[in-house]
């Protein structure tokens, strides 16, 4: 099974989820891995009350058994009212090593 299905679910399953967005950004890096390199936008009232660290290391903990397969998650969660404000997740750096 593909790797990007397989986050999608776990998410889904571990947080109230109002907007999510995963993107395979594998191709602009090196290697032929092609699901080494995602970015996760995130829109969860669970966010709430919650540092930027505790997000993301409640995300880790939801994919704690996939992460091995892949090699680097950018990860931008918001509350729905931070999202509001938003709207939009920034775009990724090009990677030095990319095509």
């Amino acid at each position: 099974m593909l790797l990007q299905p397989q986050i999608e679910q776990a998410i889904r399953e571990n947080f109230q989820v109002d907007f999510m967005e995963l993107q395979n950004e594998s191709h602009m890096h090196a290697g032929p891995a092609a699901e080494s390199h995602f970015k996760l936008t995130l829109v969860s009232e669970d966010f709430s009350g919650l540092s930027k660290v505790k997000r993301q290391q409640s995300v880790y903990r939801a994919l704690n058994a996939l992460m091995p397969q892949f090699h680097a998650l950018a990860l931008h969660t918001y509350t729905p009212q931070e999202w509001q404000e938003v709207g939009t997740a920034p775009a990724s750096p090009k990677c030095g090593g990319g095509h």
